[in-house]
């Protein structure tokens, strides 16, 4: 409900209501207090108002917001045979089709199916590390784009991460020099599902009939939009795929997710089309969440020089002027594994994640949650929480050190990967990523400020993924000895 109430429904327990939020508008209810832009914001000023669990009601559908790590554990994580729905979204689920990914699919045996396939690829420490060699080799080779064109490093982290990820999933190479077509289809296709999914966005998604509204009827540009979006998340999809199969059929196909779901199997139009999905699933979603964690590195390295010595001092103590870091160093390095972990929590990638759907009534703390509900997780205030993170405003990874009696802080990985089995099957490779290029970066350059446009700002952008709002620095080598390094041939 929209505001607390004394009135129960027949089916509702006695001891039970549910939670406290802002009062909703006749008829509408709370659908004009739904902010559209950077909605976390709002929603952690509700929760500082009516509570760490807060809800508001939308013509009729009920939306709980959870603004606690601790609720969000309770709920999701223990009782994920409920909580692990996803609602129908109309204009990213359906009209233009990302429900058949694995971030929107609803809950059932196609999603558990998804699911496990991924995590028996890189869903575990074990499994991931076959990839490690590949992930040192594409960062090795960021390193050599950022050294030959600095003021691109945001193309070339786009690049690399699309280039991990599609070497898993597709046994694709990107192209060594300009932009990579499916490199650039991926990175769009996710920039504008961020724009399809963000609440209060397209009102079709709040109001689903709209749906069938005529795209030549005044105020239905959104018909054109989803039309738009709908080619090229197809585009994104079926072309690498396509290139998989002649590669296999020519025998040339690298070792991927989809050389091993295909070669020398017989699959039905339906098996065919469940396996080009699910490399598509781990082709978009993963490149984009990584590209924005690793360009919130780079702004915070400026921003926090003292920060980016120390963790080059202790690289320059374990690891030396002779090698790049590999992941045979992570143990070693505490403190720059800290500043990972600090990147992740000071900049939050998916601010709000993605909506549960609750499949039956449910009670939380004497609060009523109804079958249908939605559930949103507000992981900005989660990662922001001075209840859980001391001087949460502050650019500390020393929080995650262990000192004497001083215990590290929540791991935000814990929190900024989602919840119980909607939890992102791509986590270990994620986290991978960035620490080794955030590890080879701080071996190999300088990072500050850059001389004509010193002026950085923290701003971030709204949507579902949410990036570092654009800056500029100064990116050159630390010595001659690491151009050496940077320059020399990719090795493992």
């Amino acid at each position: 409900m929209c505001h607390r109430t004394s009135l129960q429904s027949r089916n509702t327990p006695r001891y039970s209501t549910s939670s406290s939020g802002p009062y909703g508008t006749p008829f509408v209810g709370n659908l004009l207090d739904m902010p559209y832009f950077k909605a976390w914001i709002k929603y952690a000023d509700w929760g500082d108002k009516y509570g760490d669990m807060c809800s508001v009601n939308i013509l009729g559908q009920q939306i709980t917001i959870i603004n606690s790590a601790k609720i969000a554990f309770d709920l999701l994580d223990k009782k994920g045979s409920i909580y692990s729905d996803r609602p129908v979204i109309p204009l990213a689920g359906e009209m233009i089709g990302w429900k058949n990914t694995l971030v929107l699919m609803p809950y059932g045996d196609r999603f558990r199916n998804f699911r496990r396939l991924a995590h028996s690829l890189f869903g575990s420490r074990t499994s991931m590390a076959s990839f490690e060699p590949l992930v040192e080799i594409e960062s090795h080779r960021f390193l050599k784009r950022v050294d030959k064109t600095p003021d691109d490093f945001q193309d070339h982290i786009v690049k690399t991460a699309g280039a991990i990820i599609l070497r898993i999933s597709h046994g694709y190479r990107v192209k060594d020099e300009g932009a990579d077509a499916f490199v650039t289809l991926a990175n769009t296709a996710m920039e504008q599902f961020g724009q399809a999914t963000a609440p209060g966005l397209f009102l079709v998604n709040s109001i689903p009939l709209l749906r069938y509204v005529p795209s030549w009827f005044p105020g239905a540009g959104f018909q054109h939009t989803a039309k738009f979006y709908k080619q090229t998340l197809m585009r994104m999809t079926d072309e690498p795929f396509e290139v998989v199969k002649q590669e296999l059929a020519n025998g040339t196909a690298q070792h991927s997710l989809l050389s091993a779901l295909l070669d020398g199997k017989t699959l039905d139009v339906r098996e065919e089309f469940d396996v080009k999905w699910l490399a598509a699933s781990l082709h978009s979603v993963g490149a984009d969440t990584t590209v924005s964690a690793i360009y919130a590195f780079f702004k915070a390295m400026v921003l926090f020089p003292e920060c980016q010595a120390k963790a080059q001092a202790e690289i320059d103590a374990v690891v030396g002027s002779h090698r790049l870091p590999g992941f045979a160093d992570k143990e070693l390095l505490p403190y720059t594994a800290a500043l990972a972990m600090e990147v992740h929590r000071w900049h939050t990638v998916g601010p709000t994640g993605m909506p549960h759907r609750l499949v039956a009534d449910d009670v939380h703390n004497g609060y009523f949650l109804p079958k249908g509900s939605l559930v949103l997780t507000n992981i900005w205030k989660m990662t922001h929480d001075p209840r859980v993170y001391s001087n949460p405003w502050t650019f500390d990874p020393e929080r995650f050190i262990a000192k004497e009696g001083k215990q590290p802080e929540m791991d935000p990985r814990d929190l900024m990967f989602g919840f119980g089995r909607r939890i992102c099957p791509g986590r270990v490779l994620a986290d991978a990523s960035v620490w080794m290029t955030a590890a080879m970066s701080l071996a190999v350059f300088k990072i500050g400020r850059h001389p004509k446009y010193s002026h950085i700002d923290l701003d971030v952008t709204s949507g579902t993924i949410s990036h570092p709002s654009h800056f500029k620095c100064s990116i050159e080598p630390r010595s001659q000895k690491a151009l050496e390094l940077i320059l020399a041939d990719e090795q493992v």
